[in-house]
């Protein structure tokens, strides 16, 4: 639409209720700490963004940078939490693997603000923001457990080594996507999934070994997978290399 003088007519301001308009400048922030760290995001270009001024930034975010920061967090918190939410249905490596194809392609659109939402910086490093981020690492841990047959009503609860052992292993996925960004996401995310669900079997195995009531959890799991999934995959490959290891092995002292 043009005026009379033939210059364009701008466009009539719409008012928008005050959450859509504070999701509204929430995305905006969400879109730039994606790829720079947060000291590198100005209120100004927050606003650009978003379409609004400077002011209604504040007034909806008086805290300035750090409070739109944690907000913006918040929001990317509960977005990666629901990463981890998978239907018990099918072999639970399989599900581990759609849990982990969802984590990869969050860390691959956000990168950098990946990078910043674990490490902190100095506007991000604050007692609330940690509490954000380790929440999101309970949630996982919670629902990696529920795959596992353990937790939620009518189930039995997990041990002490078998969450420690779930709760390393997310510390470990969390590294990986670290060092997976910072190697210009190499190798290819199917690559990095395929070797996070064989860390997870072999952190399994392994606790099993000492520890009855992840052996128990796993003879649960077992009849659940297949040949040809991820668990079969891997004992073809690994249970000949064991026994061939064996054999090179000196005796046992009597």
């Amino acid at each position: 639409m043009t005026s009379a003088a033939g210059a364009p007519t701008p466009p009539a301001y719409r008012r928008l209720g005050v959450e859509v308009r504070r999701a509204q400048i929430i995305g905006a922030a969400l879109g730039l700490f994606a790829h720079r760290a947060p000291d590198e995001v100005s209120l100004d270009e927050v606003a650009a963004v978003a379409g609004v001024s400077r002011p209604l930034v504040y007034r909806y975010f008086p805290g300035g940078r750090q409070q739109l920061y944690e907000a913006a967090l918040g929001s990317a918190a509960a977005e990666l939490t629901l990463c981890f939410t998978e239907p018990a249905v099918g072999p639970p490596t399989e599900r581990l693997s759609r849990v982990l194809d969802r984590y990869l392609a969050f860390v691959d659109q956000h990168d950098a603000g990946f990078s910043a939402l674990l490490q902190g910086g100095s506007v991000a490093d604050t007692s609330r923001t940690t509490a954000i981020v380790d929440g999101v690492r309970r949630a996982a841990a919670e629902q990696i457990l529920l795959h596992l047959g353990r937790g939620g009503p009518g189930r039995r609860s997990a041990g002490p080594r078998l969450r420690m052992m779930v709760r390393t292993w997310i510390a470990a996925v969390e590294a990986a996507s670290l060092i997976w960004l910072d190697e210009e996401k190499q190798p290819p995310a199917a690559g990095l999934r395929g070797w996070l669900v064989d860390h997870l079997i072999a952190l399994l195995a392994a606790t099993a070994a000492s520890d009855a009531d992840t052996a128990a959890a796993v003879a649960e799991l077992l009849p659940l997978e297949t040949a040809a999934g991820p668990a079969g995959r891997l004992a073809d490959l690994v249970i000949p290399m064991m026994a061939g290891a064996t054999r090179l092995l000196p005796p046992a002292p009597h």
